[in-house]
C-alpha cells in the first residue's frame, strides 16, 4: 500500500509541476475543467459522457508526455540540434493528434445532440 501511495505522490508532483510551468498544460486543464460539466450535460448517454471526458483526459495526458519528452531533450542537449528538433516535433505531433481525437469526439456528440 505504501508503494501505491508513493507512486501517487510522484504523479501528483508531476501534475502540479506541469500545471505550474507549462502554459499548454494550464490551457488544457482549463479546457478539462470547463469540459467536465459541459460533457455531462451534452452527452446523450453514459458512454457518450465518458467518451467526452476521456477524450479530454487523453489530450491532457498527451500534453504531459510531450512536456516530459521536451524537458528530457532540453536536459540532454540544451543547444539546438536537428535530431532533437525532430524528436520534439514528433512528440508535439502526438499531442496534436490527441487534440484532433478530442475534437472529433466532441464534434460527434454535438452533432448527435443537435441533429
Amino acid at each position: 500500500m505504501e508503494a501505491l501511495y508513493l507512486a501517487f505522490l510522484n504523479s501528483w508532483r508531476g501534475l502540479v509541476h506541469g500545471a505550474r510551468t507549462e502554459r499548454a498544460v494550464r490551457q488544457e486543464l482549463a479546457v478539462l475543467a470547463a469540459g467536465i460539466p459541459v460533457g455531462l450535460i451534452l452527452g446523450s448517454g453514459l458512454w457518450v459522457k465518458v467518451a467526452l471526458i476521456a477524450s479530454l483526459l487523453a489530450m491532457l495526458s498527451a500534453e504531459y508526455l510531450n512536456t516530459a519528452v521536451e524537458k528530457l531533450c532540453d536536459h540532454l542537449h540544451p543547444d539546438r540540434h536537428p535530431s532533437i528538433g525532430i524528436v520534439k516535433d514528433v512528440a508535439s505531433a502526438g499531442a496534436f493528434l490527441a487534440q484532433v481525437l478530442a475534437a472529433l469526439v466532441w464534434g460527434a456528440a454535438l452533432l448527435e445532440r443537435l441533429w
